[in-house]
């Protein structure tokens, strides 16, 4: 019998890894009710690479398997190939309302990257381009689930990788033998971790020369002995009418705890190199391939809570209200914001010497930016049209068809709208504003991207301010008769331009 990909990938999570749950270490990740709803989410997405009526739309033909890989791992020559991932990115995202942000195609955008720019980084490592290659084409030909693993536990954030009393609290590499290096401490925040298949583990912010043993590239298999995948609490729903997103779509978070893991040579792509490590992290093809993903997703989100909101608002006739009507407006705004940046990303693409395709990293981080603040204003837009809506629901449906429901079916009817939908409605609502589930992706949308105060101040700092500041010369030209001599403001611009946060 022939498995389907969704069939062959739920079968390749029993592969013995330690995956931990209310203090319990699972036998076998895909039977714990904590996984199935999104599992069976994931399954799904992956046997889209299997229907021939879709699979052209997210995916392209493996020359030498003749199957079908996702988009994601298109190395885009042009722009149409830009598009081709977006579109590919943009199915899964509507497939799953932009509330699955970890579905695989931002880490495997990331390794897509590093992959069409490997040889930036021979002088590093003379073996990273092989390396990486290898990785890459079985990360794309045996479907991959990748995530990553970029942050140290909160434990003192006075303090850097080598100024903790324990050495052992942030991931170091402890020894290296024949088969690879021994690894010790903690990485989080593991997003999909208990159903992906690697991590990718590196540092997220630059270290200092002397905390080299931090300093490293590695690619963890799930399943290594010693590792072990601590999950927070879940916050799938088994009552999918009720909490129809949080039944399906609770991707999971955990923190890794690495207890003298062995990774084999194979998967240590840089070691001990912190200008290496940081250029790894910093490079621009990755980068840009990887957020594109992330804005595309974050407008179908958007798009969804608009969606939902309206429906609300004209569920009651709330939307006849100008003062809604604006708030509306707003929801709209956000949209059509987000998709002109994510469209000029694209319009503004530049190609890298080794002829790959980069979308404009201007727009995308703005998208990014912006993302940050208009999740949790569009939430705060969904609770003020429902309003006190959200308390008058019955605690199950099944409730409307009991002993009180023809009373309910009067009382919980909408304008134009029966009881069973309105509550249907008012209770997907209600997962995005105030379930587990929905507080968790508020917090997510605030803090995936980094802290907001740095990444608004890097967009300063890393922008080109030539034409702002020439502007300026010009007027001083134009008005005073000539240039001032040392501007103060344009020298220490100059200066701040040429740091990093």
């Amino acid at each position: 019998m022939t498995l389907t990909r969704g069939e062959r990938f739920i079968q390749s999570l029993r592969d013995e890894r330690n995956v931990w749950i209310d203090g319990q270490r699972l036998d076998d990740v895909t039977a714990h009710p904590s996984f199935q709803g999104t599992l069976t989410t994931i399954k799904h997405l992956f046997d889209m690479l299997d229907d021939k009526q879709i699979q052209a739309q997210i995916g392209f033909r493996n020359a030498e398997t003749g199957t079908y890989a996702h988009h994601a791992f298109l190395v885009p020559a042009n722009r149409e190939d830009l598009k081709r991932r977006r579109a590919a990115f943009s199915y899964w995202a509507t497939e799953t309302h932009g509330v699955m942000s970890r579905l695989s195609e931002f880490a495997r955008s990331l390794v897509t990257g590093w992959y069409a720019a490997r040889h930036e980084f021979t002088s590093l490592d003379p073996h990273f381009a092989d390396k990486i290659s290898r990785y890459y084409e079985q990360a794309r030909d045996q479907d991959l689930f990748l995530t990553t693993a970029l942050l140290d536990p909160q434990i003192d954030r006075t303090k850097s990788a080598g100024e903790h009393r324990n050495p052992d609290s942030v991931l170091r590499i402890v020894k290296e033998t024949e088969e690879g290096v021994v690894v010790r401490g903690a990485k989080m925040i593991a997003t999909a971790g208990p159903y992906a298949h690697d991590f990718l583990v590196y540092p997220y912010y630059r270290l200092k020369e002397t905390e080299r043993e931090y300093a490293h590239f590695l690619i963890v298999p799930a399943n290594l002995p010693g590792l072990h995948i601590i999950c927070r609490e879940s916050f799938a729903s088994l009552s999918g009418g009720d909490h129809p997103l949080s039944e399906k779509y609770d991707e999971m978070d955990a923190v890794l705890f690495f207890d003298d893991v062995l990774v084999p040579w194979e998967h240590v792509f840089l070691k001990g190199d912190i200008d290496g490590v940081w250029k790894l992290r910093m490079n621009r093809t990755a980068g840009a391939l990887a957020f594109h993903q992330t804005v595309v997703r974050l407008l179908a989100k958007l798009e969804f809570v608009t969606g939902v909101s309206v429906a609300v608002a004209q569920s009651i006739g709330a939307d006849s209200y100008q003062h809604v009507q604006e708030k509306l407006g707003e929801l709209v705004i956000q949209v059509e914001s987000i998709k002109g940046l994510l469209l000029a990303s694209e319009i503004q693409s530049s190609r890298t010497d080794a002829g790959i395709e980069l979308p404009s990293l201007g727009p995308i981080e703005t998208a990014r930016n912006l993302g940050a603040w208009y999740y949790p204003r569009a939430l705060d837009i969904l609770q003020l049209i429902g309003a006190g809506g959200f308390m008058q629901v019955p605690s199950k449906l099944e409730d409307l068809n009991g002993p009180l429901g023809d009373m309910m079916k009067t009382y919980y009817a909408g304008k134009q709208l029966d009881a069973d939908h309105k509550v249907r409605l008012f209770k997907l609502a209600w997962d995005l504003v105030g379930s587990p589930l929905g507080s968790r992706h508020e917090l997510y949308e605030r803090f995936y991207a980094g802290d907001p105060v740095r990444t608004y101040a890097n967009q300063y700092v890393n922008a080109d301010k030539s034409e702002l500041e020439s502007r300026m010369r010009t007027f001083r030209q134009t008005h005073y008769g000539k240039e001032a001599e040392s501007d103060e403001s344009t020298i220490a611009g100059q200066q701040l331009s040429r740091t990093t946060l």
